[in-house]
């Protein structure tokens, strides 16, 4: 649980990519990539202002994926990612009107519960674990 703000932090910044990226994508309109250089079209998306402050959050969002990877398991780390989609779910409703009905929000409850069970079992397998380290420690220093 220690960790549980990087965590989030990660969620949160992953979601506000996504949402600024739609937000350059819908600023840009329709894309085709008929009479066009590929390469010219792709870099027109990549600079325009709302995409390249997307994707500058899906780094600093990766960076800290990547700490906290190297803190816990990622069994227990990556299921926390799920809450990206309640988070841009919520806001894409406020931001952009979209649809947020029955199945979205039930869809939503599943998550959140999901989420939850995985945070209450990776703090027992966490505590459990400490505890086996240590009996495990104290019985090799008993045999010395």
């Amino acid at each position: 649980m220690k960790y549980l703000p990087f965590i989030l932090f990660t969620v949160l910044t992953n979601a506000a990519a996504q949402l600024m990226l739609k937000q350059g994508m819908m600023n840009l309109g329709s894309i085709s990539f008929e009479g066009a250089n590929p390469i010219v079209k792709i870099l027109q998306i990549v600079f325009s202002p709302w995409v390249f402050v997307g994707l500058c959050t899906f780094v600093i969002s990766m960076a800290s994926h990547l700490y906290v990877l190297s803190k816990v398991e990622l069994s227990f780390a990556y299921p926390f990612l799920s809450l990206a989609y309640v988070a841009v779910a919520v806001f894409a409703y406020f931001i952009f009107r979209e649809d947020l009905n029955a199945w979205r929000i039930a869809g939503i409850a599943f998550i959140c519960v999901g989420t939850v069970l995985i945070a209450q079992s990776g703090r027992d397998s966490h505590e459990d674990g400490t505890k086996v380290a240590s009996a495990s420690l104290q019985t090799s220093e008993i045999s010395k």
